[in-house]
């Protein structure tokens, strides 16, 4: 195929992918390779959503384990993911990609505010939009963030892009025997709690029949595969 298979998706980043070798903080070159990834398929005419997390800035558990409350915590973890995103657009913007952050919880001097219609009304314009903060409340990762933007903003297709080249029944680094899914159903993923994404946002792509592909991102042009039609990773799906 040289036409996508898919001509809108949200694309869920974890906040490790813009730390590279420093396993901390946002590394320049880490965002740099991101928004090349990202252009290669906009370049396809596929357009994009992007929410990210915010691992490589702030861990709830830490926080947590210090006695913080968990809607503290959780504030600041979507405070962080806010970080992520303006980081990521500077990066896109100098790929040439039009780019505009959104986030769940107001702060007009930096993003414009989350607003349905307005991110679609991006997106059809040729915009890659991200949307940081999460749902804007506690309790709520961003994998169930991206699945609810997912929903909300008629994408095609949920891709969870890791460090892993799909799902498999245990952690290949401890079980170098672990089998690898092609393709898994959501009530299987749920049953054998497979840490591919938490139960809520599962939940809600099973409830929505919203399928999921969960990919290794920096396998060579994995993600460009998979939107041209190859069999990349692990889908999740009925």
């Amino acid at each position: 195929m040289t036409s996508p298979k898919y001509n809108r998706i949200l694309l869920k980043l974890g906040g490790e992918s813009m730390a590279g070798e420093d396993q901390f903080g946002i590394n320049a070159d880490s965002a740099n390779e991101l928004a090349i990834k990202v252009k290669a398929i906009y370049d396809l005419g596929v357009e994009i959503a992007v929410v990210i997390g915010a691992g490589n800035l702030w861990r709830g558990v830490d926080g947590l384990a210090h006695s913080m409350s968990r809607t503290t915590a959780d504030h600041i973890g979507m405070l962080a993911t806010v970080m992520n995103a303006l980081a990521l657009a500077d990066a896109l913007a100098r790929v040439g990609l039009d780019t505009r952050v959104q986030t769940a919880i107001e702060m007009r001097a930096v993003a414009e505010p989350y607003i349905r219609g307005r991110a679609i009304r991006h997106l059809e314009k040729g915009r890659v939009v991200i949307l940081g903060a999460g749902t804007g409340n506690p309790y709520f990762t961003t994998d169930t963030a991206a699945a609810l933007r997912s929903m909300e903003i008629d994408a095609e297709l949920l891709v969870k892009a890791t460090k892993v080249d799909g799902v498999y029944e245990t952690d290949p680094k401890n079980d170098p025997t672990a089998k690898k899914f092609e393709t898994i159903s959501y009530i299987q993923a749920l049953n054998l709690g497979l840490r591919v994404m938490d139960g809520t946002a599962l939940t809600l792509c099973m409830e929505n029949q919203m399928p999921i592909v969960v990919l290794d991102l920096w396998q060579p042009d994995s993600l460009k595969k998979m939107i041209l039609g190859e069999a990349m990773g692990t889908l999740i799906t009925y």
